[in-house]
């Protein structure tokens, strides 16, 4: 290893999130599209006597590091699962580029990013599946970010089909900067047994099918969000009424709402309006990845 080498911690948007059942453990049964966005945490890493990680960006001073960062876990359970695979120790930069705890899966991605890193420094071939069952033991949404492209996703998480295809479409993103804590969402859940995803159409191509199928879809967790932060419901309706919009919903557990855009124009049109709206909001537009 010689020089820096970047990995990339795209945010995840739920575009659907079905709450199916209660498993004995208290863990949800969840049913997930999942998409990811051209925006991203980035993971920054040289070699060094031994790892450590500092937390650089606009949202830096949101996280903790030291041995409670998902990062500094996914990197030793990455040694811990196969020794010896990077050679040295790595001195990590982190910079945070997406607000904390607003549904985006930042610190699942940071971590999936560091085992993408880390994978990609030996001279073994570690398969997609080893790593993914690693990347559970960092938490549900760990696994998902690994993969980082169109998914369904269910179980708790664990359970991962990637999509053959996607159409190509852009997202607007908007978070009011207010922490939203999952567990809290959880407990103003109203049902915890409820309709399954609709069958997804194949091959999903167009945007017109996507928007169709989302119509048929909801976030389970969207109504309790917007009893604890009402201010969620309000950029739901505002997003709706944009132009272009064939969506507006909130991602995951919340803060951050989206809004689906098939033209990049129009959605970057209207990141320019929602900033002037909310100027002290964190806005960004970018295109899906595609599979």
């Amino acid at each position: 290893m010689q020089g820096v080498i970047v990995e990339t911690a795209p945010a995840k948007i739920n575009l659907a999130l079905h709450v199916t059942g209660r498993r004995t453990d208290g863990y949800h049964e969840l049913e997930s599209l999942v998409v990811f966005a051209e925006v991203a945490d980035e993971l920054m890493a040289a070699p060094a006597r031994s790892d450590s990680l500092r937390i650089t960006g606009p949202f830096a001073a949101a996280i903790g590091g030291g041995s409670a960062n998902l990062v500094t876990r996914a990197m030793a359970a990455f040694r811990g699962r196969w020794p010896g695979h990077v050679a040295t120790g790595l001195a990590v930069e982190l910079r945070k580029n997406l607000p904390v705890a607003a549904g985006l899966g930042g610190g699942s991605a940071d971590a999936a990013a560091a085992l993408r890193l880390m994978a990609s420094l030996g001279e073994a071939d570690i398969p997609l599946a080893a790593l993914v069952e690693l990347a559970l033991t960092l938490g549900a949404d760990v696994p998902a970010c690994v993969v980082s492209r169109p998914a369904e996703i269910r179980g708790v998480g664990e359970i991962i089909t990637p999509l053959k295809s996607f159409p190509a479409c852009h997202l607007v993103l908007v978070n009011p900067l207010v922490p939203v804590v999952t567990a809290d969402v959880f407990r103003r859940l109203e049902s915890r047994v409820n309709p399954p995803l609709p069958t997804l159409p194949q091959p999903l191509t167009r945007p017109a099918q996507l928007g169709i199928w989302l119509a048929e879809t909801r976030n389970d967790l969207e109504p309790p969000a917007i009893s604890l932060l009402g201010v969620i419901g309000e950029l739901i309706a505002r997003m709706a009424g944009i132009e272009g919009c064939m969506l507006a919903r909130m991602s995951g557990s919340g803060g951050t709402v989206f809004g689906l855009f098939g033209s990049g124009a129009q959605a970057h049109q209207a990141a320019h309006d929602l900033r002037a709206r909310w100027p002290g909001y964190w806005v960004a537009a970018a295109p899906v990845l595609l599979p």
